[in-house]
């Protein structure tokens, strides 16, 4: 809850991002203007698409059927049919995710929406950049949702206007990273060894290992080549990329493929009680077989959405660097993230009130990746005047918005990184908040955080501290994917902990 601008019928919250995406793009589908909405879930394009035929059938019955939502997870006919009809005006209104950003032939838009601060300013250009047909004027619009960083670049647009696009961070030598290119590289022509060389020193092992999956079958005649050996093109097996491979969605009955999921993703997303959305329509996931990569859907009306609850815990493998600050200490390394979904939420459509809470018990899932974290000892959060008793929630919010903020200082978006923070964490015996990369390995994005640590928690302490809320919102300190309910939370004590932090910030 915030008060400010931007009140929905007089309540002390502001409007939905989507709701306002959903307005505008009905009101360009009218004008007859081709347009595409950029979201930021496979979810948000399913919500926006869905609301904006409910306000077009009120305006004309003819219109709702030129709006469709684009995103991945369509099979691949479905998404080359829409791409189609939104070049031959058969659809005039688009709601995609960014799977429609890049490598997709659809030009010449009179509109693009962008929903929502889209990551970096490479992103915003690229998505902006879809609209305009040689000559004729176009329009781009951000529309800012309610996050820590979409409130900043409010505040400070000259961070957007004023800043060239971010230079992209990861480490080459991360087999996660390494290894699709080699596969997509092998697929366009054989690879030499000339070729292996460029790729950096941890080239022949990823090679190996390729080989042992039978990704890339390697051949010695004159000189020594390694050759794509599957039908599909390497960009389709999401298992190259370390999700834990593809889950098909099937409805009961028909045996229809409607779509597929990564591994990873099929947790939160097509766990057995969840509500899947498809061009409209909505499916019950009856159930989840992660071994076979199928989860069963039923046909259904549900007056309510899911989202999942999970619960994650971290342990410190190896400090690589580290700085003082004082009596605050910050660290970069390796760390093991344990994330288990324990349960999902029934949230009514209109209001995201939780109608229900229901368990599950999905395995385990264990992630090596990077972190940035940083301490306090017990005499320096008391001398910032934060109680024992608040302690909790004044690390839990600061972990929230310096997740958020982070896609200011690395070319990210929060939901490629997560966090967790503790007032006692056993690697350190201190108050400590990590935020980790989301990504198996790293991507380099905590070593941006460590390396920018000044501009980037700065940016967090102005941005809790502006927040014109009482006790911490969704601009601020709250997350929409939380595990713990976004409790507790301390917005002041936030503050108090940041001030401590960067009081002999260097």
């Amino acid at each position: 809850p915030g008060d400010g601008g931007g009140l929905d019928g007089g309540t002390a919250r502001r409007r939905g991002v989507l709701a306002e995406t959903a307005d505008l793009l009905t009101d360009l589908v009218v004008a007859d203007a081709r347009t595409v909405a950029f979201v930021r879930s496979r979810r948000a394009a399913e919500t926006v698409a869905g609301m904006t035929r409910s306000a077009l059938s009120e305006v004309d019955g003819s219109l709702p059927g030129r709006v469709a939502a684009y995103r991945a997870g369509y099979l691949a006919y479905e998404r080359r049919s829409l791409e189609a009809a939104l070049n031959d005006g058969s659809l005039v209104g688009l709601a995609a995710t960014t799977a429609l950003e890049l490598g997709v032939d659809v030009s010449g838009l009179d509109a693009v929406l962008i929903a929502g601060w889209p990551g970096t300013r490479a992103s915003l250009w690229q998505q902006a950049g879809r609209a305009g047909r040689a000559g004729q004027d176009s329009l781009a619009v951000l529309v800012a949702s309610d996050n820590p960083l979409d409130s900043y670049l409010v505040q400070h647009p000259e961070a957007i206007f004023r800043q060239p696009v971010e230079a992209t961070v990861l480490d080459p030598d991360n087999p996660y990273v390494l290894a699709p290119h080699l596969c997509a590289a092998a697929a366009e022509r054989p690879l030499t060894e000339a070729d292996a060389a460029v790729f950096g020193p941890s080239t022949e092992d990823v090679l190996a290992t390729l080989e042992h999956r039978r990704l890339l079958r390697r051949r010695v005649k004159a000189e020594t080549t390694w050759h794509w050996t599957k039908r599909e093109r390497p960009t389709d097996l999401a298992d190259l990329r370390g999700s834990g491979g593809v889950v098909s969605l099937v409805e009961v009955g028909t045996g229809r493929v409607l779509g597929t999921v990564d591994g990873v993703r099929a947790h939160s997303t097509a766990h057995e009680g969840a509500v899947y959305v498809h061009q409209g329509d909505t499916f019950l996931i009856e159930s989840l077989d992660l071994d076979e990569g199928v989860a069963m859907a039923l046909p259904g009306a549900p007056e309510y959405f899911t989202t999942a609850r999970e619960v994650s815990t971290l342990r410190v493998l190896e400090e690589t660097e580290s700085v003082k600050w004082g009596e605050a200490r910050l660290a970069f390394g390796t760390v093991e993230v344990v994330s288990q979904v324990v349960g999902y939420l029934k949230r009514a459509l209109r209001s995201g009130e939780v109608l229900g809470d229901v368990p599950l018990d999905l395995p385990e899932r264990r992630l090596r990746t990077r972190s940035v974290w940083w301490t306090l000892p017990d005499e320096a959060v008391a001398a910032a005047g934060v109680a024992v008793a608040d302690a909790p929630g004044a690390a839990h919010a600061a972990e929230h918005a310096s997740i958020g903020i982070l896609p200011l200082v690395a070319s990210c978006d929060r939901w490629d990184i997560g966090g967790l923070s503790t007032v006692l964490h056993p690697d350190t015996g201190l108050l400590t908040v990590f935020v980790h990369d989301g990504h198996p390995g790293g991507a380099g994005f905590a070593e941006r955080g460590f390396h920018a640590a000044r501009s980037w928690l700065t940016a967090t302490r102005e941005t809790i501290a502006s927040c014109p809320c009482r006790d911490g919102c969704p601009s601020c300190v709250q997350s929409p994917k939380c595990g713990n309910g976004n409790e507790p939370l301390d917005k002041a004590g936030a503050v108090r902990l940041l001030d401590a932090l960067l009081a002999d910030a260097v």
